[in-house]
């Protein structure tokens, strides 16, 4: 039984990534956990806080978090499915690695960005945050409103300097299972040509792949990595987005690329991010 975890601020887009992780587990037993924060901010005026409103905070999310549930299961009447629900004072970040250690959890669903996110950013800090610094569970990040249609093809973009064995393939061929994907592996030519150990590594990744319906794919280097890649998402009918989060992978670098300190990476499919 798989264990996934929907952290939420019952806004449209984490309905919406909640949503998308109920079609695509559709025909697998799963236990869903609801999780919401009510962690104060440092912006919130001190003289507020006292142990009647903190007790208030958390009955109010409770009680939201009740009927998020109940809606839940009214709108998705799944025999595969069970929910659960959490409330945690702790901030998201810290409320979401006890989380994943406590049950043991198999997947993170979240939404792009908040209930507060501007519509100019399409990549909020909260779910920047995550990805940096939540490295022991896969995440899947779903778009604002978009529509589930299942992944038939994952992108896989990788620069080939690093070594991926079976614990991170597992978590790509996994996901690839639940629908018979086709896994495209892009290599964006920074390089003239792969050196020895580029060439170990995509020989080594072909053979763990062999398994699987994959193909390798080359683009020029032309613009920024985040830019290319969704390209050539757009181009193939990409349905999912998959890459390794490690020190200094492509991940670390799209993160740090100016797009995102002012209007934030733009993902137009689910993007998993899968740990090292």
């Amino acid at each position: 039984m798989k264990k996934i975890l929907l952290p939420t601020d019952f806004s449209d887009n984490a309905w919406s990534a909640t949503v998308y992780a109920l079609k695509l587990y559709a025909d697998e037993e799963c236990i869903f956990y609801f999780l919401n924060s009510t962690h104060l901010t440092a912006s919130t005026p001190r003289t507020h806080i006292t142990g009647h409103y903190l007790q208030t905070l958390k009955d109010e999310a409770t009680k939201e978090l009740s009927e998020l549930k109940n809606m839940t299961e009214v709108a998705n009447k799944n025999a595969n499915h069970s929910f659960e629900i959490i409330v945690s004072d702790k901030n998201l970040k810290t409320a979401i690695k006890d989380t994943v250690s406590k049950h043991d959890i198999d997947l993170i669903a979240m939404g792009t960005k908040g209930a507060t996110g501007a519509k100019e950013i399409f990549f909020g800090s909260n779910t920047v945050k995550i990805i940096k610094e939540v490295r022991d569970c896969p995440i899947l990040v779903v778009p604002d409103q978009f529509i589930f249609c299942a992944p038939k093809q994952i992108a896989f973009p990788t620069d080939y300097n690093r070594f991926y064995g079976e614990k991170e393939l597992k978590v790509l061929k996994d996901f690839a299972d639940l629908y018979n994907s086709k896994i495209r592996v892009l290599h964006i030519n920074v390089e003239k040509k792969l050196n020895d150990i580029q060439e170990y590594n995509l020989n080594t990744l072909n053979d763990y792949l062999s398994g699987y319906e994959h193909t390798f794919h080359w683009m020029p280097v032309y613009s920024k990595k985040a830019v290319e890649i969704n390209e050539f998402v757009e181009e193939l009918g990409i349905e999912v987005l998959a890459m390794v989060n490690y020190k200094h992978s492509l991940i670390e670098g799209i993160t740090k690329e100016p797009v995102i300190e002012k209007i934030g990476f733009r993902p137009i499919v689910p993007f998993l991010v899968i740990p090292d």
